[in-house]
C-alpha cells in the first residue's frame, strides 16, 4: 500500500505538471525483479485500476502513438536469469493490445542477434513484431563522443532496417554520462567519478546526432532524474 500511494502521488504530480505546461505523459511498467506468477496479474490489475478508477485515458495529456494511447513495458528478452520469461511478456502484450493500446517494449542491446544480453530465442522477435515500438537499452555501452561516432551508426542502421522491415517504430536511447559513485556511496563503498564522462554535453549530443542521421524519428532520453547512476539530464 505504501508503494502504491507513493506511485499514485508521482503519477498525479506528473499528470498535473504536464497539463499545466502543455506536455505529455504515459505509463511504463518495468518488469525487472518480478516473478513469473506476478507479471501478468500485476500489469493487468494495475492498468485496469488506472483506467477505471483513476480515469487516466480521459486526460488530454496522456501520450498517444499512431492514434492510440501508449503503454511501455520494459525488460523484455533480457538474458540475466529473470524470474519471468517471454511467455509471461507475451500475455501482457496481448492484454494491452486488446485494450486498444499502442505498446512499446524495452529490450536488450543485442536484441537483433539474440545473444549476449538477450535471450537466444526466436520467440523474442515474434513478440516484438506484435509491438508498436521497440526500444533497445544501451546505457553504459559507449564511452565518449568519439566512440559513439565510430560504433553507433552501424548499430543504428541494423536496428532501423529491422524495425522498418517489420512495420515497428524505433525508439533509440541516448544518455548523458554515467557514474556509480552516488549509488555506491549510499552503500558505504567508493566508486570513481565520471565512469562515463559527459564531455560538456558532447557525448549526449553525438548520440542524438547519430540517431537522427540513421533515420530515427524519436529518442528516449535516459534519464530525467537518476542522480544515483549519474544519468540525470
Amino acid at each position: 500500500p505504501g508503494s502504491l500511494d507513493l506511485n499514485r502521488g508521482v503519477r498525479e504530480s506528473v499528470g498535473g505538471g504536464a497539463e499545466e505546461r502543455g506536455g505529455g505523459w504515459g505509463v511504463m511498467y518495468d518488469l525487472s525483479g518480478m516473478k513469473a506468477d506476478e507479471v501478468v496479474r500485476v500489469v493487468t490489475e494495475d492498468w485496469t485500476r488506472l483506467v477505471e478508477r483513476a480515469g487516466i485515458l480521459k486526460d488530454a495529456g496522456y501520450v498517444h502513438h499512431d492514434g492510440k494511447p501508449l503503454v511501455a513495458v520494459w525488460g523484455i528478452g533480457f538474458n540475466d536469469k529473470r524470474g519471468y520469461g517471454l511467455a509471461e511478456c507475451a500475455q501482457v502484450v496481448e492484454f494491452l493490445k486488446k485494450q486498444g493500446l499502442s505498446v512499446m517494449l524495452g529490450v536488450p542491446y543485442y536484441w537483433r542477434e539474440l545473444n549476449r544480453d538477450a535471450v537466444a530465442d526466436a520467440e523474442l522477435h515474434a513478440l516484438l513484431k506484435k509491438a508498436d515500438i521497440v526500444s533497445p537499452w544501451w546505457v553504459g555501452r559507449y564511452r565518449g563522443a568519439e566512440a559513439v561516432r565510430r560504433n553507433l551508426p552501424k548499430r543504428l542502421a541494423g536496428d532501423v532496417a529491422w524495425t522498418r522491415e517489420n512495420g515497428v517504430s524505433y525508439l533509440p536511447v541516448v544518455f548523458p554520462g554515467f557514474s556509480w559513485r552516488n549509488l555506491e556511496k549510499g552503500r558505504g563503498r567508493e566508486a570513481p567519478l565520471n565512469a562515463i564522462p559527459r564531455e560538456g554535453g558532447a557525448f549526449l549530443w553525438q548520440q542524438a546526432v547519430e540517431a537522427k542521421r540513421a533515420g530515427a524519428e524519436m529518442i528516449y532520453v535516459a534519464m530525467f532524474d537518476e542522480v544515483d547512476e549519474g544519468t540525470a539530464i
